[in-house]
């Protein structure tokens, strides 16, 4: 039902014009079309032509580019991959970077897992394909990164070492020397919308545990409390009502705490 349910959402935005059509990737499963969908749930065509069409792309609370990053790693996280060729050339056309794209994936084999990260990548290689992003537009594998906060990551790491360095040393060593000495300072996608990335894959996987620490460094990183809010609004349509109101007391605690 998911499935058929994200088809309905990406159809009705491509019928509308909002992204040029991509071209299924060869041997992949096509998008639904209107007539299929309306012939099996005309109920369901009509919440994504009236609310997810009609509403949800168009609300103020977070930009369209912000929705395509947040729309992309929900997708990946939860390894939907039929949607995920639209949903690439929408966010595109939204303004998000080829090299950007590419760091999200990255970025999502570690607090999604390895093959969800993996089973993205064809359908952002025949993306780019299609649209001639060559090897000039994606970020190297390694390079320059940016500055490093020492004081707030030695204070981390300390936290983290206490708490389970004796049970898990692998596990400390890998998320400080790789995660938040690495991953985090890469240059090709901005600490805000790595933050974004990774608070909607916790959300699309229910990883409600994971939310406080890192909806705070998002807000620290420049994401807004409005944006947070809208955050969970647009992801109960991608993730399903459960996931987000799961997170919606996580979200809520957090901002009122740093509001005071």
């Amino acid at each position: 039902m998911r499935v058929l349910a994200a088809a309905a959402f990406s159809f009705c935005l491509l019928a509308q014009g909002m992204a040029q059509a991509p071209t299924t990737p060869e041997g992949a499963k096509p998008m639904l079309t209107s007539q299929d969908i309306r012939a099996v749930a005309p109920a369901l065509e009509r919440y994504a032509q009236g609310v997810v069409l009609g509403d949800l792309w168009k609300r103020p609370g977070l930009s369209p580019r912000d929705r395509s990053i947040v729309t992309l790693a929900a997708l990946i996280a939860r390894d939907q991959t039929i949607e995920l060729p639209y949903y690439l050339n929408l966010a595109i056309d939204n303004g998000v970077k080829p090299a950007e794209i590419s760091e999200i994936i990255t970025h999502l084999a570690f607090y999604t897992g390895w093959a969800n990260a993996m089973n993205a990548i064809p359908a952002a290689s025949e993306v780019f394909r299609s649209r001639n992003i060559g090897a000039d537009q994606i970020p190297q594998a390694s390079g320059p990164n940016l500055p490093l906060d020492e004081a707030a990551e030695s204070q981390r790491a300390s936290r983290v070492e206490q708490q389970f360095g004796q049970i898990t040393p692998s596990l400390v060593q890998y998320t400080t020397d790789v995660l938040f000495r690495d991953l985090w300072l890469r240059p090709g996608l901005a600490p805000r919308d790595r933050s974004l990335v990774t608070v909607s894959a916790l959300v699309a996987t229910g990883q409600v545990a994971q939310i406080t620490y890192h909806l705070n460094r998002a807000m620290d990183n420049g994401l807004k409390r409005e944006e947070a809010g809208e955050l969970l609004g647009h992801l109960a349509f991608y993730t399903g009502w459960p996931n987000a109101f799961s997170a919606a007391p996580v979200v809520k605690d957090v901002i009122e705490k740093r509001s005071r």
